[in-house]
């Protein structure tokens, strides 16, 4: 009986430390699955009900399934107007912030020169502000170089009096500035390991700079400016709170959005941003591929 029992007491602990292991095995896997649920909650929901048969204006309650939402997902008053405008400043903001944000985290990762530090703690300015802080201080500062009453500074006398105007023009480059800081820090980190040892055995084969930076260098960071493109994008076309203080009459997909609620929830809404959603998947999962297939290519 003394054997059994000790047996017993010596089996006890040893279950329950398999129980404690294998809770701890999958305690983070469940923990990132749910929190990822429920991220994804408000994402289904609208994604379901872009299919919702709805009646009156508001999109709040399902009545069936229907496809005319999606077989018209412009059909809305100013909705075409409004994403054309979008999609366009999304664009080229994403271009000139992508090319101008990779040039700087390339200079302040490879170089050292004085105002570095500073350069770097201005960097994170944008993304640690506040959005109204930011649209406030740039309306306040288009305001101040001659916007609204028409007068341009002598410096910007050889501009159309419009040029600056409130509207398209400055949202395009209230967006590229907040887009430069994320492009910077992504490539950084990109940049940031690196192996220098490749450029130099290039150089040492004879390539020049010029030479080794398209055919070493960019192709390895590649992937990191491409994300860096994909966050600005996200980032631009999503944009209210900035863009609304220096928007003036122009029109973007968000804005109009936020002028339409007011009387009315039309299911395009949901349909435009379930696009915009399983685009961003999509282009997300085919990076990943091929990222994934390119040491396979390389063996």
């Amino acid at each position: 009986m003394a054997t059994v029992a000790a047996q017993g007491t010596m089996t006890a602990p040893r279950a329950s430390a398999r129980v404690a292991r294998t809770f701890g095995r999958w305690r983070l896997p469940a923990f990132t699955i749910v929190a990822i649920g429920y991220l994804l909650i408000p994402i289904v929901v609208m994604i379901i009900f872009s299919f919702n048969d709805y009646a009156g204006k508001f999109n709040y309650i399902w009545n069936g399934f229907t496809l005319k939402a999606w077989e018209a997902p412009l059909a809305w008053p100013g909705l075409p107007e409004a994403i054309r405008v979008s999609l366009t400043i999304a664009a080229l903001s994403t271009l000139f912030s992508t090319i101008l944000g990779t040039m700087i985290g390339l200079a302040l990762s490879r170089y050292r020169f004085r105002g570095r530090g500073a350069i770097n703690a201005l960097i994170f300015l944008p993304m640690a502000s506040p959005e109204i802080v930011l649209g406030a201080s740039l309306l306040t500062l288009f305001i101040n170089i001659g916007l609204g009453s028409g007068v341009l500074p002598p410096g910007l006398a050889l501009l159309p009096k419009n040029a600056l105007s409130l509207g398209f023009t400055t949202v395009l480059i209230a967006h590229i500035m907040f887009n430069i800081s994320y492009v910077v820090v992504t490539v950084k980190a990109r940049v940031a390991g690196f192996d220098r040892r490749l450029e130099e055995a290039a150089m040492d084969l004879g390539a020049n700079e010029w030479t080794t930076f398209w055919r070493v260098t960019f192709p390895l960071i590649f992937p990191g400016i491409m994300a860096a493109a994909m966050l600005a994008f996200s980032l631009s076309i999503d944009d209210f709170v900035i863009t609304n203080f220096v928007s003036g009459t122009t029109n973007t997909f968000p804005i109009w959005v936020y002028g339409v609620i007011r009387n009315a929830l039309p299911a395009q809404i949901n349909v435009i941003g379930s696009i915009v959603f399983l685009t961003a998947v999509i282009g997300v999962a085919v990076t990943t591929i091929r990222q994934g297939r390119a040491p396979q290519l390389a063996r």
